[in-house]
């Protein structure tokens, strides 16, 4: 229980109060109330990540942030009679038995109901009434309440709920006509006939369904409620206004536009997908111009650092060591594409007959060995634990903390063998990395490899253990790790060294701006940089509205191009391809189109494709919110892009180097 009591008070510090919820009876009452109780057998371990988890009977015990945000909305007093619509696994009715006198829940699924009311039994909270019944109807027996809170979305707030308030009584409730994408609402009864309404700002819940919601095949109720929040017509008009158009990616004046950043130290390129052609292509043109015009010297990447450091020598026109063909494992189509191999070819034309020193060179940030090591986890977990290399997989696939789906965990915690296999599959990966040391220590004819190759080895145990179980543990070491190995090439470099880093949005856009800084305390490149190097930096988001893009369902599966769903409404594309302006780059410092950069600052929904895209689920799988403008200090927009041209892997050769060494193309 001691492990539970202290992630329950780290929960309220970095979850709730770190995040704004001053309403010191909700914290409280979120101190008090156990959460692990509320959650399915074998989930108790998640219990306090800021997260939903699901219950059965496809609802979801709500994410405590949100939790919180509503409670605190709804302004209860000691004395108030409390209505709940949506009572799920009982939790927020649990918590504001210690915030009212008295409170009705309403659920819809008899089973969650009865184990609500046995739970309530067993921690003898003995002021809540539960009712199995349309909660859309609300509770008239009950009536009038001082405050409803509604756990599910609404086409449109029931009229039945807002008939039931009290004069002066509040109504916290999701709207929205996009499914599970909805605006929270504060509804305040002024008078009779009158109410006055406030916006809380995006959130994500289940369906509302009922006779004045949703119905259960999902048709829309016959009143309709868009909001203001999700149709954005004012930050279209004014992305429009201040969009900076740019020209076709291969026009030689595509880089123009880009000038702005060039004082910057480190000019950081963004990717909201992984397998996307107009990102690299991008990139390529900018870096092309950081470089030549600019003296820019690094090129940094998010990939391993054995097989970038192949590409480095190949630039160089420094002698071949032995090394298989470069970015082979999965996956290879990240780094292993047309668009990488023209850019290495420009760069090694760009090197020819100058002194080292004034050479560009290519540079992998990422933990060593990675992908491989990823590998010899799923293929040791495959062979002892099947059951664990299923949620392996998953956790592997979430390279971005985006793509997160609650019911995995459950299966983590099913069986002990997955704990059981952590020292194995550590072990595993140490030889790996120590094998692949061997190979890579013959690399360098300098002292950059082997400094570089030592701190890895002294990290690696580290990494890979709390690699194998996921969370922000990992995600920051691996950050941490990135941002490390900049600051080392930039020193290696010397004082008029420059870099351009290439990685994903959500390692380079400013951790603090997002939910994987409020809510999951993860930190990031992007904003490790800003910190260290405050003024000399600039951060560039990419984005997208629809097309194709290469990835996998899976960690492990075959590449496929898949169809880009088109953006939700509500998030941060949805309003970029309403501007209608096909190609942009919005320039979002600070003292620049200031009224945009308002605009852009409210957190709303943002798209996040890694390696793996799920379009089923992708709402779930690679939304969150963040604030566009407070993450990055410009955003480059393709309203309709394609997926990359991926290389196939050569055969492995001994014999005569290829002219086209190191892809083999």
């Amino acid at each position: 229980m001691a492990g539970f009591d202290a992630a329950r008070m780290r929960m309220v510090r970095s979850h709730l109060a770190g995040r704004g919820v001053s309403d010191a009876r909700v914290l409280a009452a979120m101190a008090q109330v156990p959460r692990e109780r509320f959650v399915d057998p074998g989930m108790e371990e998640f219990a306090y990540e800021d997260s939903p988890l699901p219950i059965g009977e496809g609802q979801t015990i709500s994410q405590p942030y949100i939790v919180a945000l509503m409670l605190e909305a709804a302004e209860i007093s000691p004395n108030d009679r409390v209505l709940e619509v949506g009572t799920g696994s009982g939790y927020a009715a649990a918590l504001m038995s210690r915030l009212a006198r008295h409170v009705h829940t309403i659920e819809r699924h008899a089973s969650l109901a009865d184990e609500a009311r046995a739970r309530f039994a067993r921690l003898d909270y003995d002021n809540i009434d539960v009712h199995t019944a349309d909660g859309t109807r609300g509770w008239p027996e009950g009536a009038p309440f001082d405050a409803i809170l509604v756990a599910a979305g609404a086409p449109a707030p029931p009229q039945a709920l807002r008939e039931q308030l009290a004069i002066g009584g509040r109504l916290v409730i999701p709207v929205g006509d996009e499914g599970l994408v909805q605006e929270l609402l504060k509804i305040r009864r002024t008078g009779e006939d009158t109410f006055e309404q406030e916006s809380l700002g995006a959130v994500m819940f289940v369906p509302l369904v009922g006779e004045q919601g949703w119905a259960e095949d999902g048709r829309r109720a016959a009143s309709r409620h868009v909001p203001a929040a999700a149709r954005g017509d004012d930050a279209a008009s004014l992305i429009a206004e201040h969009a900076i158009p740019l020209p076709d990616v291969d026009d030689d004046a595509f880089a123009d536009a880009f000038e702005r950043f060039a004082e910057a130290r480190v000019v950081m390129l963004g990717e909201c997908s992984h397998g996307t052609s107009e990102f690299y292509a991008a990139r390529a043109a900018i870096t092309r111009r950081l470089v030549e015009r600019h003296g820019f010297t690094l090129v940094a990447v998010e990939a391993d650092w054995p097989d970038a450091s192949v590409i480095n020598r190949h630039v160089r026109h420094l002698p071949r060591r032995p090394h298989g063909p470069v970015f082979t494992r999965f996956p290879a189509w990240m780094w292993r594409n047309r668009e990488i191999a023209a850019l290495a070819a420009w760069m090694r034309q760009y090197n020819e007959g100058r002194d080292y020193e004034a050479q560009v060179g290519f540079y992998g940030l990422d933990i060593y060995s990675l992908n491989a090591s990823i590998e010899a986890v799923l293929e040791y977990l495959d062979r002892v634990d099947p059951e664990a290399a299923v949620v392996a997989r998953e956790r592997y696939g979430c390279l971005t903390p985006w793509q997160r789906s609650p019911e995995v965990y459950g299966r983590a915690a099913l069986r002990a063998g997955h704990a059981l296999c952590e020292e194995a599959v550590v072990r595993q990966c140490r030889e790996l990395l120590e094998h692949r040391l061997g190979i890579v220590d013959g690399l360098s004819l300098d002292h950059l490899d082997a400094a570089q190759n030592a701190r890895l080895v002294a990290s690696a145990e580290r990494y890979y253990r709390v690699m194998y179980y996921g969370g922000a543990e990992s995600w920051n070491l691996r950050d941490e790790h990135m941002a490390d190995t900049l600051d080392a090439l930039l020193q290696a470099h010397g004082p008029r060294s420059r870099a351009v880093v290439w990685a994903h949005n959500s390692h380079i856009g400013d951790a603090r701006h997002t939910d994987m800084g409020q809510s999951r305390g993860e930190h990031n490149i992007g904003q490790l940089v800003r910190q260290r190097h405050s003024g000399e930096v600039a951060l560039v988001g990419f984005g997208t509205h629809a097309g194709t893009v290469a990835a996998a369902h899976d960690w492990g599966d075959e590449m496929e191009v898949m169809d880009v769903r088109p953006s939700r409404t509500g998030s941060i594309e949805h309003l970029c391809h309403g501007s209608g302006v096909p190609r942009f780059l919005l320039d979002l410092c600070e003292g620049h189109d200031d009224a945009m950069r308002r605009a852009l600052s409210e957190p709303l929904l943002q798209r996040f494709i890694g390696v793996i895209y799920r379009p089923a689920t992708e709402l779930q799988s690679h939304y969150a919110r963040a604030s566009l403008a407070r993450q990055y200090d410009g955003y480059v927009w393709f309203d309709e892009t394609r997926a990359v041209d991926a290389l196939e892997a050569p055969a492995t050769d001994a014999g005569e180097v290829p002219e086209t060494y190191p892809f083999g193309v």
